[in-house]
C-alpha cells in the first residue's frame, strides 16, 4: 500500500436513500467502497448499488470525452469543438425553425445531482421553448400537484414517521427493494424492521407478493391501478362509523365535511368487486388505522402511476389526516429541510397557489402542470406535422425512449429529428439519435447535496460531499457544460464565459433572499452577501448561500443560537467539517406555518381534484381485462441507466414475464419458455417466470432493459438487454388531472411466443 492511501466520505449520489459512504483511495484509484458507520442518517448502511460507484467510474463506455455526429457517426471531439458545433447547429435550427420548435426532456438522475438543480433552471429558460418534458410525470407527478393543491407546495409531502409510528401501510411502494420514494432514508428495511420488534405492525397493499409483502403482517393483494378506490373506502368508514378524529390538523383543514359526503358512495362493498379485496378486510383496515395509538398511510409508484393517481396521491393524505395521523410523531410529517424548501421561505402558511393548464400541447391539448408538458405525449408532438412541431430536441441525463410510453414510437420519432442535444454520460437507447453529447463528469469528481430529496426525508439531516477526485484536464464541471448550452442559447456564443451564467444565479438568489421581509438576511446590502460568498464558485457558493438563509442557517451573523440541541448555526464550512453529516433531528409537527395556499388552511376541497371524483365514480364495476401488466423493482436495479454495469446485472435474468400458475395454466405458457405479450401499441417476447407472487389476472415486468437496438454503446447492458415494458406503455392512458403516464394496469394478452 503506498503513502497515497486516503480515506473519502460522501454521499451515495445513485438513489433517494442518501447513504453515506467511505471510500478507500490508494493514488486516487478506488480500491474499497463501505458504509460510512458514521454517517449521521445511514449509520453504515449501505445498497448493492452504493458499492458501485468505482464500477461506474471506471465503466469503459462511461464518456469521457464529447462526441459529435459527422457523417453520419458519433465521433469523439474536443470541448471546444463540441461546443462550437452546438452553437453551429442551434443557431440554423432556430432561424430555420424557431425557438418553440425545440423541445426538452429531464431525466430522473438531475433530482440527485446539485449542478443540475441549479442550472438546469437559466439553461431552460434561455432554450425559451415551453416544450419542457421530464421523469416527473411518468412517475411523480400526481403527488406533486396533491399537495400543491392541499398543502401550497409540491415538495411539501407529508412522509411516514416510520421510525416512530406503530402502523405503517404502504401501497403501490416495495422499500425492500427501492428503499423510499418521495420518502428519502436510508436502510428502510431495518426501520420497518424495528418498527416490528417495537410491536408496530405492517400492511403492504400490492398486486405483487413484493420483498417488502413478504415482512408484512399483512398483504392486500388489490387490483392493479385501482388504489384510489380502497383509499376512498376507508375514509368512507371511518366517517360512517364515526371515527373521524383530525386531531390537531383539523384545526387547519377546511372542507372536510365536503370531502366526506362525495365519498360517502365508496362504501367496502362498492369498490370491494373494483379492487379484488373483501369488503371485511377493508372495514378491519379501516378500524386497525383508527384504533393504532399511531399509525402512517404512505403509496408511491403504484398510486401515481395509474389512471386515477392524483385522487389517489390525495387520498393518502385524506386518510392520514381523518385518523388523526398528518404531522404528528408517529403517523404523516412534513421535514424541515436545511436548504432550498419552499415551504421554509417568504410568509408562512399563505402563498398564491398552483395554476395548471396555463397552455396546453399541440396535438392533444394535454395541460402543462409546474411548467412542463406530459411525457406521455412527446412521440406525438414530434412525430405529427403541423406548426409547433417538435424538430429539435435537448436532453439531459434522460432516456426516454426507455423511459415513457409507447417507446417504439417516440424511438422513431427521435431517430427523424433536425437537432439533437444530450448531456449525457452514455450512448443509451435514445442518446444514440443525438447530433452531440456533452458527457459531465464522473460522480467522484462532483460536489454532492440532495437539495431536492432532503426536503422529503424522514429525519431531518445534511450532509454536503466534496469532489473525491479532482476534474481531469481540460474537463468541464457539469454546471459549467449547462451555463454554456444557455449562453450558446442566449446568442453569446459558444466561447462565453459560464461564470456569467454563474453570477447571475447567484444575484438573483441574493436579491431574492435580501428582499424576502421574513428571511434572516432581509433589507441587507446584497454586495456585503456576496462578498461574503466568496471566493468560492460555481454549486459551492450557491448552496453556502441557501444553507445561510435557511430554517438553520447563520444569516451572515444575525444568527447565533444554536439551531438544534448541540448544532450551531450552519454554513457550507460547518458541513465540511462534519463530513459524516450533521444531525438536525426527528421530524417535529409543522402546521400551520408549512403551508403556502391561497386560504392559509389545509385545501381538502381542491377543486381540481374533487373534479376528477366523477370519473372515479364512473369507474365503479367496469369490467375487468383479462390480463394488466404492472412493473417491478429490483434492489440491485435504478431505472434503465444502471444496467451496464457486471456486478448489477450478473446472476440469474432479471427482465422476466412473472405469471401466476393459474394464468400460465390457461395461457399455455411454461416456465422458462417465452410468452408474447401484447397492448394497444406494441408487443414484446419476454421469458416466463411462473410464480404465485403476482395475483391471477396479472402480469409482472420490471422497468427500464431493452438494450438491444442498434448503435447503443453499452456492451454489459447489452449481454443482457431484456425488453423494453415501455413498448407496451399505452401513451393514451393518463391520469388526467396530472397527464402523468399509466404505467400500472395496463390492459394486455398474454400468449406462448
Amino acid at each position: 500500500m503506498s503513502d497515497a492511501v486516503r480515506t473519502a466520505i460522501r454521499t451515495c449520489p445513485l438513489c433517494e436513500a442518501g447513504c453515506g459512504l467511505e471510500l478507500t483511495l490508494d493514488d486516487d484509484q478506488v480500491t474499497r467502497i463501505r458504509g460510512d458507520r458514521d454517517d449521521v442518517f445511514s449509520h453504515g448502511y449501505i445498497c448493492p448499488k452504493g458499492s458501485t460507484l468505482r464500477q461506474l467510474h471506471e465503466d469503459p463506455d462511461r464518456l469521457r470525452a464529447p462526441l459529435v455526429r459527422r457523417d453520419g457517426e458519433l465521433v469523439e471531439v474536443s470541448w471546444d469543438e463540441a461546443f462550437a458545433e452546438v452553437e453551429r447547429r442551434f443557431a440554423a435550427f432556430t432561424e430555420q425553425h424557431g425557438r418553440e420548435a425545440l423541445g426538452v426532456y429531464v431525466g430522473n438522475p438531475n433530482a440527485h445531482n446539485l449542478s443540475a438543480l441549479l442550472y438546469l433552471k437559466p439553461l431552460l429558460k434561455s432554450l425559451g421553448t415551453r416544450n419542457v418534458f421530464s421523469a416527473s410525470t411518468v412517475d411523480q407527478r400526481p403527488k406533486e400537484l396533491s399537495a400543491s393543491w392541499m398543502f401550497g407546495g409540491g415538495l411539501s409531502i407529508p412522509v411516514p414517521d416510520v421510525d416512530r409510528t406503530h402502523l405503517l401501510v404502504i401501497l403501490g411502494a416495495n422499500p425492500y427493494a427501492s428503499n423510499g420514494s418521495l420518502a428519502t432514508a436510508p436502510d428502510w428495511p431495518g426501520r420497518i424492521e424495528a418498527m416490528r420488534e417495537r410491536g408496530g405492525r405492517l400492511v403492504v397493499v400490492d398486486p405483487r407478493r413484493s420483498r417488502t409483502a413478504e415482512e408484512a403482517d399483512l398483504h392486500l393483494a388489490i387490483r392493479p391501478g385501482t388504489d384510489a378506490f380502497l383509499l376512498a373506502a376507508l375514509v368512507s368508514t371511518l366517517a360512517a362509523e364515526g371515527r373521524i378524529a383530525p386531531g390537531a390538523a383539523g384545526e387547519f383543514a377546511q372542507g372536510l365535511d365536503t370531502v366526506l359526503e362525495l365519498l360517502a358512495p365508496f362504501t367496502p362493498e362498492a369498490v370491494a368487486s373494483t379492487v379484488g379485496i373483501d369488503a371485511a378486510e377493508i372495514r378491519q383496515l379501516a378500524v386497525d388505522l383508527s384504533d393504532a395509538p399511531s399509525a402512517a398511510v404512505y403509496g408511491r409508484m403504484g398510486t401515481t402511476t395509474a389512471e386515477f393517481g392524483t385522487i389517489a396521491s390525495w387520498l393518502v393524505d385524506v386518510l392520514n389526516l381523518v385518523t388523526g395521523n398528518l404531522d404528528r410523531p408517529g403517523g404523516a410529517m412534513f421535514a424541515k429541510a436545511a436548504a432550498g424548501a419552499a415551504n421554509t421561505r417568504g410568509a408562512s402558511r399563505t402563498g398564491r397557489g398552483l395554476r395548471v393548464g396555463r397552455h396546453g400541447s399541440r396535438v392533444r391539448g394535454l395541460a402543462e402542470t409546474m411548467g412542463e408538458l406530459p411525457a406521455a405525449c412527446l412521440a406525438e408532438e414530434i412525430d405529427t406535422p403541423g406548426e409547433g412541431q417538435i424538430r429539435g430536441m435537448v436532453t439531459a441525463a434522460g432516456n426516454p425512449v426507455l423511459s415513457t410510453p409507447n417507446g417504439d414510437r417516440l424511438d422513431a420519432a427521435m431517430a427523424g429529428l433536425d437537432l439533437y442535444v444530450a448531456v449525457d454520460i452514455y450512448v443509451n437507447e435514445t442518446t444514440r439519435h443525438a447530433d452531440v453529447i456533452l458527457p459531465p463528469p464522473s460522480s467522484l469528481s462532483k460536489g454532492h447535496y440532495d437539495l431536492a430529496l432532503l426536503q422529503v426525508a424522514l429525519r431531518n439531516v445534511a450532509n454536503y460531499s466534496p469532489p473525491v477526485l479532482p476534474l481531469p484536464p481540460g474537463e468541464p464541471d457539469e454546471w459549467e457544460i449547462l451555463a454554456r448550452l444557455a449562453l450558446i442559447a442566449q446568442g453569446m456564443g459558444a466561447a462565453a464565459d459560464p461564470s456569467i451564467v454563474d453570477d447571475l444565479v447567484v444575484n438573483a438568489l441574493v436579491q431574492s433572499a435580501v428582499g424576502d421581509e421574513h428571511g434572516p438576511v432581509a433589507g441587507r446590502d446584497a454586495d456585503e452577501i456576496l462578498a461574503e460568498l466568496a471566493p468560492r464558485t460555481g454549486p459551492e457558493r450557491l448552496l453556502d448561500l441557501l444553507l445561510r438563509t435557511g430554517p438553520y442557517g447563520d444569516g451572515f451573523g444575525s444568527r447565533t443560537e444554536d439551531v438544534a440541541p448541540g448544532v450551531a448555526p450552519l454554513t457550507l464550512d460547518r458541513l465540511l467539517d462534519h463530513p459524516h453529516g450533521i444531525d438536525l433531528g426527528p421530524l417535529q409537527p409543522r402546521l400551520p406555518d408549512v403551508l403556502r395556499t391561497p386560504s392559509g388552511m389545509i385545501e381538502l376541497d381542491a377543486e381540481p381534484i374533487l373534479a376528477d371524483l366523477p370519473r372515479l365514480h364512473a369507474a365503479l364495476d367496469r369490467a375487468v381485462p383479462d390480463a394488466v401488466l404492472v412493473g417491478r423493482r429490483d434492489l440491485r436495479s435504478n431505472n434503465s441507466w444502471m444496467h451496464n454495469l457486471e456486478v448489477l446485472v450478473k446472476g440469474r435474468p432479471r427482465c422476466t414475464l412473472h405469471v401466476h400458475p393459474d394464468d400460465a395454466a390457461r395461457w399455455g405458457l411454461a416456465d422458462g419458455a417465452s410468452a408474447r405479450v401484447t397492448g394497444r401499441v406494441g408487443s414484446v417476447e419476454v421469458p416466463v417466470e411462473v410464480t404465485d407472487a403476482v395475483r391471477s389476472g396479472v402480469v409482472s415486468l420490471p422497468h427500464g432493459w431493452g438494450h438491444d437496438l442498434p448503435g447503443v454503446r453499452l456492451e454489459v447492458a447489452g449481454r443482457h438487454a431484456g425488453v423494453n415494458s415501455n413498448v407496451l406503455s399505452d401513451e393514451v392512458l393518463v391520469d388526467v388531472p396530472s397527464g402523468n403516464a399509466v404505467l400500472n394496469g395496463i390492459p394486455v394478452a398474454v400468449a406462448p411466443a
